[in-house]
Order: structure tokens, then sequence, then C-alpha cells
């Protein structure tokens, strides 16, 4: 079972426009090419788990997450493995998509489902975001968590549950901090071929 970094997209890999899902407005947030390169080499998985209410809310169509994705991984220029999202939100106007779900963070939903999908081990596994809702999300899956205190959330509701493991200002600082308190420092084994 693999250990995981499961990754917010906007504020965290990418700089926070509302509701994008335009490649070309889509720009990385500081330190992420080293951070996610480094986390990469250390043996992780990188999987990103993003709330998408943009769908619910008839912003833009679900099918316009399919090239974000796709422009995300080029932008990142490391393997991941796995790309989950939530289009819901319980305030939505889109028939369908207008619920609560298991799914939209801070419910663990996209992480549970990543762990039965890939085989994730979520005890060695880290949720990194920019706002506490991702930090609960963490929390509940099991994970230990990274806020990266970046200005992003303005609610601070602190329970048990939504206070970080590590605060960091970065990206970069938040690998920092992941790779000093982890289990994978050894470099990711070269693949081996029959």
């Amino acid at each position: 079972m693999l250990p995981t970094i499961f990754l917010d997209k906007d504020g965290t890999l990418l700089e926070d426009v509302p509701y994008n899902v335009d490649p070309a407005q889509m720009r990385l947030c500081a330190g992420v090419v080293t951070g996610v390169q480094r986390l990469y080499e250390a043996g992780f998985a990188l999987v990103v788990v993003t709330n998408q209410s943009g769908v619910a809310r008839g912003y833009f169509a679900e099918a316009a997450i399919a090239p974000m994705e796709r422009h995300l991984r080029q932008l990142l220029g490391v393997p991941i493995a796995g790309f989950y999202y939530c289009p819901h939100h319980p305030q939505g106007s889109v028939a369908g998509y207008a619920l609560s779900c298991d799914c939209r963070k801070p419910e663990p939903g996209m992480l549970l489902r990543a762990q039965a999908d890939l085989g994730l081990d979520l005890g060695r596994s880290w949720m990194v975001g920019d706002i506490l809702n991702d930090v609960e999300a963490g929390h509940r899956a099991g994970c230990r968590t990274v806020l990266i205190d970046n200005g992003n959330e303005t609610e601070w509701i602190l329970t048990p549950g939504r206070v970080p493991h590590q605060t960091a200002q970065t990206f970069d600082q938040a690998a920092d901090l992941i790779l000093q308190q982890s289990y994978a420092y050894s470099r990711r084994p070269d693949p081996v071929f029959p």
C-alpha cells in the first residue's frame, strides 16, 4: 500500500481563480513544481482531490473538467496517480448536482474512494490544502495534514478535526515538512522489467 500526498487544487497547486476551468488561466503556485517533484521522488503517490461546485452552480459543464485535468497534469510534470473531483453543492442550481454528498470536502469521500481504487496507505499519507475544509477531510480519512496558510482561509472555525498537523507558507515548505516527518525517505525505486 502506497503512502500518498492528497493535493487540493485551487489555492494549493494553482493560483486561486474562482471557478476556473480554463487552461489558459491556470498558473502554478510558488514552490509547486519542485515540491511535487521531491515528494514523487521520495516515493509518494500524488492524488488531486478538488471540490468543483461550479458544476452544481451552473458555471461550467462537468465535461470542462477533463481538459483542465489534462493541463494540470502537464503543468505538474510528474505522474499523478489519481484525480478526483466533487461536482456537487447543496445550494446548487443544476438538477442532479444540487445535493449533499460524501465527497465534498470536508467530507472524506474522495480520499476514501482513492484509497479503495489505488490501494493507498492512509495512515502514512498527508492531505495538503489551503483551507480548513481540506484539513478536516484529511483528518476524517485518517491522514496527517498540512495547511498552506496563504490567506485563503477566511473563516478559521477551529475544532479538533480542523487543526492541521503542520502549517506552511508555500508548497515547497509543505513538502519540506512532510519529507522531514515521513516514512518514505528513500528514492523511488527504478522499475523492474521482466
